[in-house]
């Protein structure tokens, strides 16, 4: 399945948006493709909500942070292009020797050099709660707090905290919101996976003000052709 599948099938499963994400498109892509992609989405009725993008900000000052902020930078102009209101940007992990508070100055300060840049293009870097340095809500709301751009905010996943309370530590988090990925399993530390609270997810998003598109990441075990349908379904209700 490419991007145009993807979309197409986004459409007869009749969603709001897709987020298209940069591992999916073509090694060589041009600007015609990103257009082409944006046209095929437009005339489908359908909406980009996301752009998801792979990276690390733990480098310190040097070339690796440089290609790290050029590769983000590139794609906000890819997310401009395709009318995507937000880019999906990782934190990382702690570099070897490196303390973790470290790593998060680093981040802040790579997220700061991208900014500008996110505000011309009137795109949000948001930042995913995505293990490494960002692994817990104290590490990922530090980082937050001390970024300063409009621009900025937080992807919230929702399967990707695994303390003892994984719904609390997300409610802390979801006031910085800008963009939302819901799993339809969490696990609890020391737990095995268990079947979200879907509601309980929802009714936090609602109680928080969020009011952007709302992703369906599927990464369960029953093949998703046939759970992704019936997960849609149970969303649109409590949505």
């Amino acid at each position: 399945m490419n991007l145009d599948d993807f979309i197409e099938k986004a459409v007869a499963w009749e969603v709001d948006g897709v987020e298209l994400t940069s591992y999916y498109f073509p090694p060589d892509f041009t600007p015609l493709y990103v257009s082409s992609l944006k046209r095929h989405c437009h005339l489908d009725g359908i909406d980009v909500s996301a752009t998801p993008i792979r990276n690390t900000f733990t480098w310190p000052a040097g070339p690796e942070r440089e290609k790290e902020i050029a590769h983000v930078k590139r794609w906000l102009d890819v997310a401009a292009d395709l009318g995507s209101p937000a880019i999906r940007i990782f934190a990382g992990d702690a570099q070897k020797g490196q303390a973790e508070a470290e790593a998060r100055r680093n981040c802040v300060e790579c997220i700061e050099a991208c900014a500008d840049h996110a505000a011309r293009r009137g795109v949000f870097l948001a930042l995913e709660n995505h293990g490494g340095v960002v692994a817990e809500p104290e590490g990922l709301l530090e980082i937050v707090r001390a970024v300063k751009s409009d621009w900025f905010g937080v992807n919230l996943d929702t399967g990707n905290f695994h303390g003892v309370d994984p719904y609390a530590d997300l409610a802390r988090c979801v006031p910085y919101a800008v963009t939302v990925q819901v799993k339809v399993e969490m696990q609890p530390k020391g737990g095995p996976k268990e079947e979200a609270d879907l509601a309980r997810l929802v009714r936090m998003l609602k109680d928080a003000g969020y009011r952007g598109h709302v992703t369906l990441e599927y990464e369960a075990a029953e093949a998703p052709l046939t759970a992704v349908p019936r997960y849609l379904d149970r969303l649109r209700a409590l949505l």
